[in-house]
């Protein structure tokens, strides 16, 4: 199996692109070890990566026993990977003050009725099974399973008409956020789109939760003075999966 890794670089002050591409070779005599430098505004900046002991498990991202090293002034702004050790060797570089955040995870899954991927929810906590499963064919109404390591969180019956919603389930005592799109697994022919899921920590803002909010400003511009609990007001992880389930004969 072919992998690739792709290291995109956007300009702050311009719209200016830069993007570094590692094609990783199944062939036994090419090392999946290497360097690539680009320059991004001006400014000089390094690729490294060491892929050679990568393990995979059953995904096309690596688990363990790899890095994936950006460096820029002689510091690794960005790296990936367990192996942070020889990373740092290796680059002879200092490490960032700020360590880099996991926005969103873009994935694209092929199947006829099922479809699966990990994730985390939080970068402190376990990483999750995820698996939506459907029935569009046949007599019966069609139905939608979305199972998060294991058991069935979300069950969409007469999907015909709910091809489109969101509901918030509760993992590892967390709200998760849940949207889901197939409306192409009913009325678009096999293989030419997708259904899409998007799942993202956190609970949706609702109506009065603005009104609190708007209510709160008026306070504020009075001179008044308000005090939260960082237990009970905790932010939300910024990640967000996007998962593309392609239907297939």
């Amino acid at each position: 199996m072919n992998y690739s890794l792709t290291i995109s670089v956007d300009s702050i002050d311009s719209d200016f692109h830069h993007t570094c591409k590692i094609d990783i070779k199944p062939w036994h005599f090419w090392a999946k070890k290497g360097y690539k430098t680009f320059e991004v505004d001006g400014t000089h900046v390094e690729a490294y990566w060491d892929l050679r002991s990568a393990k995979f498990s059953g995904s096309p991202e690596p688990c363990t026993d790899f890095y994936v090293a950006l460096v820029c002034d002689e510091e690794v702004v960005l790296l990936l990977g367990d192996y942070k050790k020889k990373a740092y060797k290796r680059t002879k570089s200092r490490p960032a003050l700020v360590d880099a955040v996991l926005l969103y995870k873009k994935e694209h899954v092929f199947g006829k009725k099922c479809f699966t991927t990990r994730a985390k929810f939080d970068h402190r906590k376990k990483e999750h099974d995820i698996v939506v499963e459907s029935s569009t064919s046949g007599p019966r109404d069609p139905e939608m399973w979305i199972s998060i390591d294991g058991i069935v969180l979300i069950h969409i019956r007469n999907l015909q008409w709910k091809f489109r919603g969101n509901q918030t389930v509760v993992v590892d005592k967390q709200p998760v956020q849940v949207f889901w799109d197939v409306h192409a697994w009913l009325f678009c022919s096999p293989g030419s789109s997708h259904g899409l899921f998007i799942f993202k920590p956190g609970v949706q803002e609702t109506d009065s939760d603005k009104e609190d909010s708007s209510h709160n400003d008026e306070s504020d511009c009075s001179g008044g003075s308000r005090y939260y609990s960082t237990q009970s007001h905790s932010k939300a992880s910024q990640f967000c999966l996007f998962l593309y389930a392609w239907k297939i004969e």
